[in-house]
């Protein structure tokens, strides 16, 4: 039964994490055309944008590397906060060079935008912490018994 719980926790925390990076990556791509003083109103094709890597994000760049990262440290009882913000780190920087052509014969990646891969990196970071918050302070508890109430001593009169 504590696993069905943990199970549902480590999703919600995956969804909320996969939501503040996709907010993040949007609004640090969008950020000079938010930022101008002269747009007025927001296109609504950006609110399109940010859903479109929201839904991106959950369904599944995201979805492998951190899964691997979870089974990790749930396995091992990992709760450090640091390994969770390096692990959101390696996803991220696996999301955004899963997006990027790969050229076999120069064993290189072709195209590789130095501020794009630091707003992933830091994307994943964010999300690795906010999984933290959520699901990964936790990370082990459902295989631990729950100790019983300790009951009063009968033997012992007053």
């Amino acid at each position: 039964m504590a696993l069905i719980g943990r199970l549902f926790v480590i999703f919600l925390g995956f969804c909320a994490a996969c939501l503040v990076g996709g907010a993040i990556v949007v609004f640090s791509i969008l950020f000079p055309e938010l930022s101008a003083l002269d747009t007025g109103v927001i296109d609504p094709n950006t609110i399109n944008i940010l859903l479109g890597f929201g839904f991106i994000f959950i369904s599944g760049f995201a979805l492998i590397p951190a899964m691997l990262v979870v089974l990790i440290t749930e396995a091992f009882y990992i709760r450090s906060v640091i390994v969770y913000a390096l692990g959101g780190a390696a996803v991220g920087l696996a999301c955004y060079l899963g997006l990027i052509p790969y050229d076999p014969a120069t064993m290189s990646f072709d195209g590789i935008v130095r501020r794009h891969l630091e707003i992933m990196t830091g994307a994943g970071i964010i999300a690795g912490l906010i999984y933290w918050v959520i699901a990964g302070r936790n990370a082990g508890a459902w295989r631990q018994p729950r100790r019983a109430p300790p009951q009063p001593d009968v033997a012992a009169g007053p």
